[in-house]
This record gives structure tokens, C-alpha cells and sequence, in this order.
């Protein structure tokens, strides 16, 4: 069946996406009341980030996952000197010993398997294998790794549930963010190359390369064939931690790309990059964002907890991000919306 002409959806789907990604609230607020006892520790003195991480023995970036959707559920607060307290309804419903604790309730949940597997991970500091926890992460690729995406099945099967995300919202990104001015885009790990379609159908003038690995591609293919850019687009395999990054491009893209990797891997690649880009190029983060403050928002501080338990990486700020950009040689500009909690960050290339 031909797919329709790609459109933006007539109604926002974002509501199904924070009901699905909801049960990490219980999962993260249960484990902290009864594995990791945040609220007890935190009831004498307020602690710094890095004191209150060692209390609860994690390592950064699972500390970030758990606090940040601590302060994003209103239970944890920064003063002005940065040091986490607790909130006055943290503290009167979830101290232990206080009149009014609800702790107890909340532990009725505390050994279901999504808390338990919860508690693994931010312990671990590992994602869920893709066969067992020593075999690395079963959603994204990088080499060492077993993976989903070098398995023609899965690797469809994966790569067509994203897609349906992308459908909604690749239409909005090309028409939030136009190209006219560009003539080539690469799209580094593009998956199901439905963001650079988008783009191609609102400007023929663009070419675009989806440069990812060889069985995610084949549907690449159908994709491109489907909406009849296939004469415009390329697939070319690669892995992007290794091999050369496709160059010539004005635009580059990294669509939900960094949320899955650590920080060293995100510089890394920001820094590939930018020096991938010639002088007047673009590279465009198109993620979700948390606030500079690591406070939430709310569904974005449960969407990373998600992510943390799949993949190597979690939801990063647009600070986080304009930060490597600079460090990269690039300028960061703002963020514009798009659909779904994302949006897209640019970062100009001016002099190599």
C-alpha cells in the first residue's frame, strides 16, 4: 500500500505518548522511597548532588534519571546554593515517621518487576541487554555491542515502531525548520529515513543520505521508494562511531540520536560532526529537552528514564547541548518546537 502524502496529523498525539511513558513515575518514585530511601536520607540536612549521588551509591547518570524526576514530581527542591532539600509535601507524606507518611502505600508496589528492574538498572548503570545484561543494550548499535539493529527481523520490526512516531512529527520538523537553502543533508543514523522524506518532499531541490546500518536501511529503501524520493535519497551503511561521516553535507541531522549515548559518545559525535560540515553548514539536534535546571519537565524526566533503561544514554537540557555545540566550534541558536516534547536545536558551522 502507498503510503498517504506525508501531512501533519490533524491532532496532537502527544497525550499517548506520556500516558505510555506514565508507569516510570511509579516505578521511580517507589524505588526511591523503599530501595534507595532518598526521602529518609534527605529528611536531617540538605545534601549537594554529588553528596546525596554517594549516599544512595550511583554512579552520575543514573543520579541525574532519579533526581531529576524527583524535582520534576515536586518532591525535591534546589536551594540557592544548589543543595537538594525536601519539599514540604516530601516531607510531610514521605518521611518516615511523619503523621501523615504515605510510604508504606507507596511500598505496596515495591517488588513488581518494573520497580525491581528499575532498581537494577539505576544500580548497574546498565541498560537492558538485548540477551543478558553483559551483552549490552538491545536498541541502538555500537561495536562490542549485541544488538537488535544487525538482525534483519528485529531490526525492521524496531525500526517500523519508530517510524510511526516519526510519521507525526517529521512533517512538522520540515515545516518548523525549511531547507531552502541547503543541498544536502545527511541523516546520521536516520533509521527509517522518514525526516529526511519529509524534507525532500517540501523542497526538490535537496538530496539526502540516511547513513545508518545495513538491515535498519532496507526499510530506508521501501521508505524512500514509497514516497517517491528514491532518486534523491541515499542509504548509504556505516557505523558512526568509526567510519568516515558522509561529507559535503550543508545540513547534518542527529534525530533522536544523542539521547541514546553517554556524554563521551555525544561530544564525540557532535565533534564528527562539526567537522564533517564545511563553513556555513548546519548541524541539527532534533531530541527532546530538559530544563537547564534538571528539574523536569515532567513527561521528558519519565521519557529519560525510559531511555536510561534501554540505552546507554538519557534526556539531556539544551545547556547540555549548547554547550558541546560551542566546544565543537559551533553556534547553538534556540530551540523551535516540534510535536511530541521534541525540538530542534542548530548549530552554525562559521569558519573550519
Amino acid at each position: 500500500m502507498t503510503p498517504p502524502p506525508m501531512v501533519t496529523p490533524s491532532l496532537d498525539p502527544t497525550s499517548i505518548f506520556e500516558i505510555f511513558r506514565g508507569n516510570h513515575g511509579t516505578e521511580l518514585l517507589t524505588a526511591a522511597v523503599t530501595h534507595f530511601r532518598v526521602f529518609e536520607r534527605l529528611s536531617p540536612a540538605p545534601m549537594s548532588f554529588d553528596e546525596l549521588r554517594r549516599e544512595l551509591g550511583l554512579a552520575e547518570r543514573p543520579a541525574i534519571v532519579l533526581i531529576t524526576a524527583l524535582r520534576a514530581f515536586g518532591l525535591i527542591e534546589a536551594r540557592e546554593d544548589n543543595r537538594l532539600t525536601l519539599t514540604e509535601l516530601a516531607r510531610d507524606h514521605l518521611t518516615p515517621g511523619a503523621y501523615f507518611d504515605v510510604g508504606g502505600y507507596v511500598g505496596l508496589a515495591s517488588d513488581s518487576p518494573g520497580v525491581l528492574e528499575m532498581v537494577e538498572r539505576l544500580t548497574t548503570n546498565r541498560p537492558a541487554g538485548a540477551a543478558t545484561d553483559e551483552a549490552g543494550a538491545a536498541f541502538i548499535f555500537k561495536e562490542g555491542i549485541e544488538s537488535a539493529m544487525e538482525t534483519e527481523a528485529s531490526a525492521r520490526s524496531l525500526t517500523l515502531a519508530l517510524a510511526g512516531r516519526a510519521r507525526n512529527v517529521a512533517p512538522v520538523l520540515a515545516a518548523n525548520y525549511p531547507l531552502d537553502d541547503a543541498r544536502l543533508l545527511v541523516d546520521v543514523a536516520g533509521g527509517s529515513g522518514i525526516y529526511s522524506i519529509a524534507w525532500l518532499l517540501r523542497h526538490p531541490h535537496l538530496k539526502a543520505i540516511v547513513w545508518d546500518r545495513p538491515e535498519v536501511l532496507k526499510v530506508a529503501e521501501e521508505m524512500a521508494r514509497a514516497h517517491g524520493v528514491a532518486d534523491r535519497l541515499e542509504v548509504r551503511a556505516g557505523d558512526m562511531f568509526k567510519d568516515p561521516m558522509p561529507e559535503g553535507a550543508d545540513v547534518i541531522l542527529l534525530s533522536n540520536v544523542l539521547h541514546d549515548w553517554d556524554v563521551a559518545d555525544c561530544t564525540e559525535l557532535v565533534h564528527r560532526s562539526a567537522k564533517a560540515l564545511h563553513p556555513g553548514g548546519r548541524l541539527l539536534i532534533h531530541d527532546v529537552f530538559l530544563n537547564d535546571a534538571l528539574d523536569g519537565p515532567l513527561p521528558i524526566a519519565l521519557y529519560s528514564a525510559s531511555l536510561f533503561r534501554l540505552t546507554e544514554g538519557r534526556a539531556y537540557s539544551a545547556g547540555e547541548y549548547r554547550a558541546w555545540l560551542q566546544e565543537a566550534g559551533l553556534i547553538p541558536g534556540e530551540v523551535i518546537p516540534t510535536l511530541i516534547h521534541c525540538g530542534v536545536l542548530a548549530g552554525l558551522k562559521v569558519t573550519d
